[in-house]
């Protein structure tokens, strides 16, 4: 699997475990055979070293993880729990006008003469939402 492309104007946090998972077989393969901890701790810094790109997303997905277990979501990984979506700040009044459609708030036959203010009903729906600072974007999720 080739490096997954996280953040965007939505991500799902199965997505972030996948990747991680990859990574951390990825550096799990390479420390393989080491027969003391300080020798596998040794390899897993060579890892690091040689693989600095990989390295650093893992580190970023794990803290991002570390960030938001616990916190609520519908998606159980390794003892915790976890939101499933995540919306970029600026996209958040689409994702508003696409959750209520999809869930039947605004009749699909709406009249085009009537007019709804997506920007405030957006910030209205935010209220149950938590934000979060990933890659430079401020996220939504709950």
């Amino acid at each position: 699997m080739s490096k997954t492309e996280i953040g965007g104007a939505m991500f799902d946090v199965r997505d972030v475990m996948a990747r991680v998972e990859e990574l951390e077989s990825e550096r799990d393969s390479f420390t393989d055979g080491a027969d003391t901890e300080s020798g596998t701790e040794a390899l897993a810094k060579l890892w690091a070293d040689e693989n600095t790109d990989d390295a650093a997303e893992l580190a970023t997905l794990t803290e991002l993880l570390e960030e938001v277990k616990g916190n609520g979501g519908d998606e159980q990984w390794r003892g915790d729990w976890y939101p499933v979506t995540f919306v970029r700040d600026s996209d958040f009044t689409d994702y508003a006008r696409d959750l209520c459609a999809d869930i039947g708030d605004v009749p699909r036959d709406m009249p085009s003469y009537l007019v709804i203010d997506w920007d405030a009903t957006a910030g209205n729906i935010q209220q149950d939402y938590t934000s979060i600072e990933f890659d430079g974007d401020t996220y939504w999720y709950r």
